[in-house]
């Protein structure tokens, strides 16, 4: 996780390199760093340091740095700890100089190789090798564009790469795959960077880089070459005013808002975490390895919508991982005796990183011996990331509404990134894996498809205003996205609503069961499905009208009283996290019928940071 700013302009750069920086510091960082192509030398000048970026902004206040060509980068540890040799940007002989988003994976090889042809290395990354790389083959090519372009030829993994050359001065080649990279055209300057936030005070046009994909930029002119190595021209998009976390835009709602952007969200928790076909541990920092594989047992602690993502992880964990998880409320797991496992990882998931129950549970699981300790969270400055081993992060952005939609789904797409991992050290085969990676890239592009729904799910919404009492059924992995979609619809519309396993229903629910109690039922076509259409019989049986999200695939017509609302296909294990939008559209629209707060319902707070 980084944040990357680079410009090539005719007027000094450091000040536009800073700001960026400082644009993206919400994120948290570790150390930050720039360099320039010094004016009127052949030098590139570079500073570096520890901590926030006022540490640099702070430095260079004290002794500037002047050039019109730059790059800068912020840093979140992956490789080396935090320190000042291993902060971006890295140099290689005084004559390349680069930043990097993501994971080299073949580093190690890499570094072997380039040390036996007499490269110094100074810092424990894997960033230094790809510097190494581009001047190794800046010496046999000469022009800047093709040793970059030979060197990524060479990387296994996924990265965004910003590389300056001391004798091509007025030049920055960048690369993408796997990491987010957009171009920023200027008038006589152009910019790159991992967020086109970064760039927002010195141009508003952006070109959006696709996979595979190697730039070239001068102060007048743009080129681009994709994974082919052929020349393509790729569309500049105008961004009229700044979507920040406080612009609704043209929502009602920030709800509705938050509800739209979770492709959004998914992709960019997702990207620099994925390569070709599998989980870039090292993405997750320094300490990933040793926790993953120390790790013989996991406890999760969550709350809410949180404890709900840790219900659907320890389905995850144990079927691919073949290791024990239990799920814990955070806040009755502070009052209880329990048993410490043995190699245990105490995980918690929270989106605020301020969870007074699940940071209390925390502290009390440390205390009594854990293993380790990991956070899923969606605050890089919080309490719980700074408290917790291993950290990490969705790239939820800032969630507003107090129910959360964007921050679980991110947080789902996080869960099974480590379920993955986990299972590698214990017999994942590389099909399964390449196969669950595949899915996960999908996965934003089905989840936009399910959005298409949102027009029927608000007229099926209406159907809800004047009912007292839902239930909603789901089985296996959707039994928790059956709670999840309850707590949404109670949330926000102030209907009583209940999840429930529905092979539980004729223990007990089944007598609540009339025309007056809607049945909402998630119902996949995966292996449960003639077990899930034999609940729904019961249901028609006794006189309950039901609504029922299902694929193609689940074999369930429509007929009077049973309405069928057609959800995309998508992998079996990753269906909770498709599934969970229209659920979350459902509550949505039901609470705009109904005239309730939507954004802030009655009696509920975003971060709860009391007991």
């Amino acid at each position: 996780m980084c944040g990357i700013v680079g410009a090539v302009a005719k007027r000094d750069v450091p000040a536009i390199l800073l700001e960026g920086l400082q644009r993206l510091e919400y994120r948290g960082y570790d150390s930050a760093g720039i360099a320039v192509a010094a004016n009127g030398t052949a030098d590139i000048h570079r500073r570096r340091t520890l901590g926030r970026v006022r540490e640099l902004a702070d430095s260079l206040r004290e002794a500037p740095l002047h050039g019109v060509t730059g790059i800068a980068h912020t840093r979140w540890a992956t490789h080396g700890a935090p320190a000042v040799e291993n902060a971006h940007p890295h140099m290689s002989r005084g004559r390349v100089c680069l930043v990097h988003n993501g994971i080299i994976e073949n580093h190690d090889e890499l570094r072997a190789e380039l040390a036996e042809a007499g490269y110094r290395f100074e810092s424990r990354t894997d960033t230094e090798v790809v510097a190494h790389l581009v001047e190794m083959a800046l010496g046999e090519e000469a022009d800047l564009l093709e040793a970059v372009a030979k060197a990524v030829r060479r990387l296994e993994g996924a990265y965004a790469l910003g590389v300056i050359c001391k004798d091509q001065p007025e030049r920055i080649v960048a690369a993408r795959a796997g990491g987010p990279l957009v171009v920023g055209v200027g008038i006589g300057e152009n910019f790159i960077a991992s967020d086109a936030l970064a760039l927002r005070p010195v141009t508003d046009r952006f070109i959006y880089l696709e996979q595979g994909d190697l730039v070239d930029i001068t102060p007048s002119s743009i080129a681009v070459w994709n994974a082919e190595n052929r020349a393509v021209v790729r569309a500049t998009v105008r961004v009229e005013s700044t979507a920040d976390a406080t612009d609704k835009g043209e929502y009602r709602h920030y709800m509705e808002k938050e509800v739209h952007e979770q492709p959004r969200a998914l992709r960019a928790t997702l990207d620099g975490r994925l390569g070709r076909t599998r989980v870039l541990e090292q993405a997750f920092g320094i300490n990933a390895r040793q926790v993953l594989d120390d790790t013989r047992a996991v406890t999760i602690a969550a709350c809410g919508t949180a404890y709900y993502a840790g219900c659907v992880a320890r389905n995850w964990i144990e079927e691919l991982a073949g290791i024990p998880c239990t799920v814990e409320i955070a806040s009755e797991f502070r009052y209880r005796n329990f048993v410490t496992p043995v190699g245990g990882l105490f995980l918690t998931i929270t989106q605020s990183g301020e969870t007074a129950d699940t940071l209390a549970a925390h502290d009390i699981a440390k205390a009594a011996g854990f293993a380790h300790t990991a956070t899923v969270c969606n605050v890089p400055t919080s309490t719980q990331v700074r408290e917790s081993e291993l950290a990490m992060i969705t790239e939820a952005g800032t969630e507003i509404c107090v129910a959360s939609t964007k921050a679980f789904t991110t947080q789902l797409a996080v869960l099974m990134m480590l379920a993955i991992l986990l299972a590698r050290r214990r017999g994942l085969g590389a099909e399964k894996e390449r196969e669950l990676v595949a899915a996960l890239r999908d996965l934003p592009a089905v989840v936009e498809e399910t959005l298409g729904l949102n027009r029927r799910i608000r007229r099926l919404a209406a159907r809800f205003i004047h009912r007292h009492h839902a239930l909603f059924l789901g089985r296996g992995l959707h039994y928790p996205v059956a709670l999840e979609g309850a707590l949404k619809l109670k949330e926000l519309s102030y209907i009583h609503a209940e999840g429930y396993p529905a092979g539980e229903l004729k223990h007990g629910p089944l007598a609540l069961v009339d025309e007056d109690m809607p049945i909402v039922a998630v119902a996949p076509g995966d292996e449960l499905a003639r077990k899930v259409r034999s609940n729904l019989e019961e249901v028609r049986a006794r006189g309950g009208e039901l609504f029922v999200f299902a694929d193609a695939d689940a074999g369930i017509a429509e007929e009077d009283g049973v309405t069928v609302v057609e959800v995309p296909k998508t992998h079996d294990l990753l269906a909770p996290v498709v599934y969970t939008v229209p659920l979350q559209l459902l509550a949505y629209h039901t609470a705009v019928h109904k005239g309730t707060d939507v954004d802030q319902p009655r009696n509920l707070a975003k971060s709860v940071t009391v007991e």
